[in-house]
């Protein structure tokens, strides 16, 4: 993202906006002008948010960070040995991911800062045997948080490799005919009271200042304007941003995609 084009957001959301998450689909710390942006946003009383793989997290940029005043830092590990590990995170390295967090809780310390500094595994098949390890040495890792999120799969409706053996940490359940559907305890909120909070609550704006729902549009196919030639408030209530939410609060067997495989 250039600079001009987060300057325009900041100033547009800066009055209302608590929160400013600086990801979506793809790796922030690629973008070098980061901590100058985090620092901008949190000047301006924002509580901000950075979700990475820490492939790019060096000890410089871990001094950057910290000193931005960054909130919060999201680091995503998925497993702890080399086989687990490149399950999911294809083409990662482990070493790395975890000299990264090493390299955060030494300028935290060094900086005399607050940051919050989660590691975030997903629930998997291939990790599984690890979730128990890994609760007990997290803060030796480098972390002061630990979460643990279910993970989103595609193609799911047949089963998937990565699935839990415990359903109870999967977003999805086995059907009587053998089929996977979303956890009803996960979707009954959206396909039967039709809720959806994010659709009021926020928007994500992507990196050429496209303004999309939420982060489930992955593919933008639901863009409601773009912020280099409007407002973010006429974006906000426009016509289009309307009636996508009147069709998801109306139409629960009619729902975009994206809202199939939400637990929003």
């Amino acid at each position: 993202m250039r600079m001009e084009v987060f300057e325009r957001i900041l100033e547009q959301v800066q009055k209302t906006a608590h929160t400013m998450q600086f990801y979506f689909q793809g790796e922030p710390l690629l973008n070098k002008q980061l901590p100058e942006m985090i620092a901008r946003a949190q000047q301006a009383g924002l509580y901000t948010i950075v979700s990475t793989n820490a492939q790019a997290l060096t000890s410089l940029m871990a001094q950057r960070l910290v000193k931005s005043g960054l909130s919060r830092i999201i680091v995503s590990i998925d497993g702890f040995s080399e086989e687990s590990y490149a399950a999911y995170r294809v083409g990662g390295n482990l070493h790395r991911a975890l000299e990264g967090l090493q390299y955060l809780q030494e300028a935290k310390v060094q900086n005399g800062s607050s940051i919050r500094i989660e590691l975030q595994v997903l629930r998997l098949r291939t990790n599984e045997h690890e979730w128990q390890w890994i609760k007990k040495h997290y803060k030796k890792l480098g972390a002061t948080h630990l979460v643990f999120k279910t993970a989103q799969l595609y193609d799911f409706e047949h089963g998937h490799p990565l699935m839990p053996t415990n359903e109870r940490y999967s977003r999805y359940r086995k059907n009587i005919d053998g089929t996977y559907q979303l956890h009803q305890a996960w979707s009954q909120k959206k396909w039967n009271k039709n809720l959806c909070f994010r659709l009021w609550s926020g928007c994500v704006i992507s990196t050429i200042g496209e303004v999309l729902p939420c982060c489930y549009d992955k593919e933008h196919k639901h863009s409601f304007g773009n912020l280099t030639n409007q407002s973010l408030l006429d974006i906000f209530h426009s016509q289009k941003a309307n009636q996508l939410r009147t069709r998801i609060l109306n139409e629960k067997d009619h729902l975009p995609e994206m809202c199939k495989n939400c637990v929003h």
